[in-house]
């Protein structure tokens, strides 16, 4: 049985991670998603896709990735959006000091997006090659090797910022 002090923290982790979601939702159709997935996360893994290999002459259509010889539709979901959820709630329950989780979660929403565009650069390269590997590494490689890397970074973030922690754990077993 979870101490209480532990299952208070793992239903401040869900509650939180529960209305990030809602809010998000409640954000479907809106100016703002196509804000984020259309300019913020499409049209940068254009720009870096035409930055790596600038004979694609990949282009930016709305939620669109396209090229000659195939591209990617970055739809609600593809946007990494959920992982930074994950880490922001994770964050806020963290036994470090705020000063350090707010500067956790904004180092981390960095490290999430850029490796969700990194993600978003190896499905459209993968989709132009292989489709059978795209719908691999589409439905489970690819977003599980998100979540672990950020995993990894959160735990990171808590053995640099609260050295107790591991050591707290380690007792806990």
């Amino acid at each position: 049985m979870l101490p209480f002090h532990k299952l208070r923290q793992l239903l401040v982790f869900v509650f939180i991670f529960a209305a990030l979601q809602w809010t998000w939702r409640d954000q479907h159709d809106s100016a703002f998603e196509r804000f984020f997935i259309e300019d913020v996360t499409v049209r940068t893994a254009v720009g870096l896709v035409n930055t790596l290999t600038p004979s694609i002459k990949a282009v930016a259509m709305g939620t669109h990735m396209t090229a000659p010889g195939g591209g990617i539709n970055v739809l609600n979901g593809c946007e990494g959006v959920e992982v930074m959820f994950l880490l922001l709630s994770a964050m806020v329950i963290a036994p470090i000091p705020w000063k350090v989780r707010i500067a956790g979660a904004f180092s981390g929403l960095v490290y999430v997006f850029f490796f969700n565009q990194l993600r978003l650069l190896v499905m459209f390269y993968t989709v132009r090659t292989n489709r059978e590997l795209f719908e691999l590494l589409h439905g489970i490689v690819a977003p599980l090797f998100l979540v672990a890397l950020t995993g990894l970074f959160f735990a990171a973030w808590l053995a640099r910022f609260s050295p107790h922690f591991l050591d707290q754990a380690a007792s806990s077993k």
